[in-house]
């Protein structure tokens, strides 16, 4: 019944239907009143919750009242029958049960029947105490009785259920303890905030118009301006062609020449003035499309903020609405406090936003695993295959089920780099009263995803500001400097879980997964199954981990506690978001973007993994010149010049630079398991950081390592994939006399063991009678011989007793190297392919 009345009710003032977004109350009785009635009946004066009275004496008045008109009677006492409560005075005293401070011994004392609660005390069955919507304290007595018990009360019997009502609505709204929110549609009727909308497209329709006409405006001077060139050259060219014939009285044959010369240079010169006018007319649609977008924005910010306003003003309405009825003094401090919590505006006074500042938590305290999102974003995925005329309907389709601002954001993204908004298609007469034409702005260029963004947002009641600056973006290198308009770029902040988090709708953006076209906006068909890829890394992004990829031209908006300069961001590292999916790190303080050798050509970059992925990532590096992009030197790969390897959580990548110049050295990742690895199947790495290597001077020769299978040196590999363990040689690099026994033991059954020796100028046939191996129980022990001294690289393969394969086609770059040893050996034959398991970096020398 309360919630019927609750939501139907009408005002006692005007007897007019209240409806959620302009209600006061309940009150007494629960009353309810429009919030331009409530007003004191005797006066006018507009009341607010600090400054209504009710009248006290006269339980059948509900109007109100301001403090100058409640009705007032003399001095008077209170006694049993003034109180309506004179149950009470029969009832026998107890000191049992009732405490004295209540229970009084005279006049002016109550009990529960008293309060008209009586039915709450002998409610002492289960069942009655389930319908309890609090537990039960028990007053005058630390210990309950299962008899009839005096001063026991629960909500109701205090006619608290508006307390409990704002404690459920405190539970309903998202402020600094995580409270979820009540959706819009509760306190901002739908109709109103489309006539706002309405008003704001008919805006944006006189900007358009105004954008049309000043280009239709330039595009005629420009014409104008080409016109009365030609026609001036063209009198030049005429005139000089007249002269020529002139003085120079010609032969027929001449003036025919004479005449193809003319035509000709007429020809060229209308072709360059055509050059001429296309090339101010894009000039000039630059500057036009600049001056559109800068407006564009402005408008937008208007809009915005009058839209947030709005929803501020009847959130607040609603939210005072809510708690009017609630006596302090019957609730709990901490939710009294909390409701005065949600009675603020979000998050300050619209439409000022809150200035920026550092983030408290990190993005793994708000959410640890995308899949957390999955309902959301489906409802984004959803609405995406549809078409919404207003962006009041776009918008609470998307928010509707959210409970968290955090939500709101998270739909608005998603919805966004699902819509893949480059690749659509629009018709060239294009209403803004068309569903497509919400994002004309898009069409014509003068709306970015950011934009886009915050004008979402804002019909969300979402505070979002547009940020410029640079970014380390496409065609990006690491060691170019931010001096011109190459590089700039715009991206997000928004205002959740009370603070300023970074979005990028943009690069958060991917394509479909297993489709061969993107669909059609409103298509249906086979879209359930298709998957859509996005990075979550641009959402809700940590200021330390954005700041390695954008720079804000305003230093407060890197909301880091101590801001960088423009030149250490040109310092750090060019990674990618790929490298904090990982969670890698630079465990090195003086890992900066771009590198130098030292005397000997060498320098070193080293990255940390963190422990639950070390068993899962898999690094793949390339080195090419910086400038020319080649990747070979003097016929060999520069790949060969560079030494991976894994000791610990620290991958380390040593480059040793042929020559002196510059390099660029990219490192790839790919997250598989040893399972997945081992089937051959396909892997596709992706970069996750680039550096650039600089050799100033090289005072030595270096030379390339042997040429061994691709990847990292060392055993972490063998133990990785196939569980051996290093007895005799943990390193990647040994130092060996003319002989060496290297020695492992086996976790799990191995079988078919083979290594390979290779030297730099020696065939790998010369060198295989030099290598031996022999297996005791669960030790597998490798003996080289070297023939001579020098650098030598030891490739061991082996396999799995059960990974036998059948077809060695299946494997792709990262097994090559079995193709060879199968192939060029012949050992094995073709169905027992064996796999690469580690490698060693050996220097012989007669003096180890």
């Amino acid at each position: 019944m309360y919630r019927s009345n609750f939501y139907e009710s009408t005002c006692l003032r005007c007897y007019q239907t209240v409806y959620q977004v302009d209600r006061v109350g309940p009150l007494k009785d629960f009353t309810f009143f429009h919030s331009g009635c409530f007003k004191c009946v005797v006066c006018g004066t507009k009341l607010t919750l600090k400054t209504y009275y009710n009248n006290q004496h006269r339980q059948e008045d509900k109007e109100v009242y301001c403090s100058s008109h409640v009705p007032k009677i003399g001095p008077g006492h209170l006694d049993g029958t003034s109180v309506g409560i004179r149950s009470a005075l029969n009832v026998p005293k107890s000191t049992t049960y009732v405490n004295d401070q209540i229970r009084g011994s005279g006049k002016g004392t109550f009990d529960a029947e008293a309060l008209n609660i009586k039915q709450h005390l002998n409610g002492s069955t289960p069942n009655n105490r389930a319908q309890s919507p609090l537990p039960v304290p028990y007053i005058g007595s630390s210990t309950p009785d299962t008899g009839y018990q005096y001063g026991r009360f629960d909500a109701s019997a205090l006619h608290i259920a508006h307390a409990l009502r704002a404690t459920e609505l405190h539970k309903s709204y998202p402020n600094k303890n995580g409270i979820r929110e009540k959706p819009i549609h509760c306190y901002l009727d739908k109709d109103e905030q489309t006539r706002l909308e309405m008003k704001h497209r008919k805006e944006e329709d006189d900007l358009y118009r105004k954008f049309a006409k000043q280009r239709e405006a330039e595009d005629i001077r420009i014409k104008e301006e080409i016109n009365n060139e030609w026609e001036k050259e063209l009198e030049r060219l005429t005139i000089r062609f007249e002269k020529e014939l002139q003085t120079k009285r010609k032969r027929p044959d001449e003036q025919k020449v004479l005449t193809i010369k003319l035509q000709q240079e007429r020809d060229n010169l209308e072709k360059n003035m055509t050059l001429r006018r296309d090339k101010k007319k894009e000039s000039l649609t630059k500057k036009l499309l600049e001056h559109e977008r800068a407006a564009t924005a402005a408008l937008v910010e208007k809009q915005s903020s009058e839209m947030l306003e709005l929803i501020n003003e009847k959130r607040s309405e609603y939210m005072m609405a809510e708690s009017l009825y609630l006596d302090d003094s019957t609730i709990p401090d901490e939710t009294a406090e909390a409701l005065n919590d949600n009675v603020q505006p979000y998050p300050g006074k619209a439409p000022l936003p809150p200035s920026p500042h550092g983030v408290a938590q990190a993005k793994f305290q708000l959410y640890s695993d995308p899949l957390e999102f999955a309902h959301i974003d489906q409802i984004a995925i959803s609405v995406a295959q549809e078409d919404q005329k207003t962006f009041t309907d776009l918008v609470r389709m998307l928010v509707g089920k959210c409970g968290s601002d955090i939500e709101k954001a998270r739909t608005i993204f998603r919805w966004i780099t699902v819509k893949n908004l480059n690749t659509m298609n629009f018709d060239d007469n294009l209403r803004g009263d068309t569903p497509m034409g919400l994002l004309r702005g898009i069409k014509h260029g003068t709306e970015s995803y950011h934009v886009l963004f915050k004008r979402l947002c804002s019909y969300a009641g979402l505070h979002c500001v547009v940020i410029k600056g640079y970014s380390k973006s496409a065609g990006y290198q690491p060691g170019v400097h931010f001096e011109d308009s190459r590089f700039r770029n715009s991206w997000n902040a928004v205002y959740v879980a009370g603070a300023w988090r970074f979005v990028q709708c943009n690069w958060g953006a991917r394509h479909l997964v297993n489709a061969k076209e993107v669909p059609k906006v409103g298509a249906k068909g086979k879209s359930d199954s298709l998957r859509y890829e996005y990075d979550d890394h641009y959402f809700l992004t940590d200021p330390r981990e954005f700041i390695y990829e954008f720079f804000p031209l305003q230093p407060e908006w890197q909301l880091l506690k101590n801001p960088i300069t423009q030149r250490d961001f040109e310092d750090l590292p060019f990674v990618r978001s790929l490298f904090f999916r990982y969670g890698l790190y630079f465990p090195d303080s003086n890992t900066k973007a771009v590198m130098y050798t030292d005397a000997t050509g060498a320098a070193t970059v080293r990255i940390a993994i963190p422990t639950n992925m070390q068993s899962n990532l898999i690094f793949h590096y390339n080195l090419k010149f910086y400038e020319s992009e080649g990747d070979t030197y003097d016929g060999v790969s520069l790949k060969r010049f560079v030494m991976q390897s894994v000791l610990g959580n620290i991958v380390s990548f040593r480059v040793h630079a042929p020559n002196s110049g510059a390099f660029l050295l990219d490192i790839f990742a790919n997250s598989v398991t040893p399972k997945e690895y081992l089937t051959g199947e396909p892997m596709k790495f992706k970069s996750v950081c680039k550096f650039k290597i600089i050799c100033e001077e090289l005072q030595t020769v270096m030379v390339p390592l042997p040429d061994c299978a691709s990847g990292e040196w060392g055993p972490t590999k063998a133990t990785r994939l196939f569980g051996l363990i290093p007895i005799s040689h943990q390193d990647p690099l040994v130092f060996a006399g003319r002989e060496l026994e290297i020695q492992f033991r086996m976790s799990k059954p191995l079988t078919d063991f083979m290594a390979t020796l290779h030297k730099n100028g020696v065939e790998e046939k010369r060198l295989s009678k030099y290598i031996s191996h022999t297996i005791v129980d669960d030790f597998i022990t490798f003996l080289i011989g070297f023939p001579e001294e020098g650098q030598y690289g030891l490739d061991v393969y082996t396999r799995e007793i059960s990974s036998h394969k059948s077809d060695e086609n299946g494997h792709h770059n990262h097994h090559q190297h079995q193709h060879r040893l199968a192939n060029g050996n012949g050992i094995h034959g073709e169905k027992h392919l064996l796999t690469h398991c580690c490698k060693y970096l050996i220097n012989s020398s007669k003096r180890n």
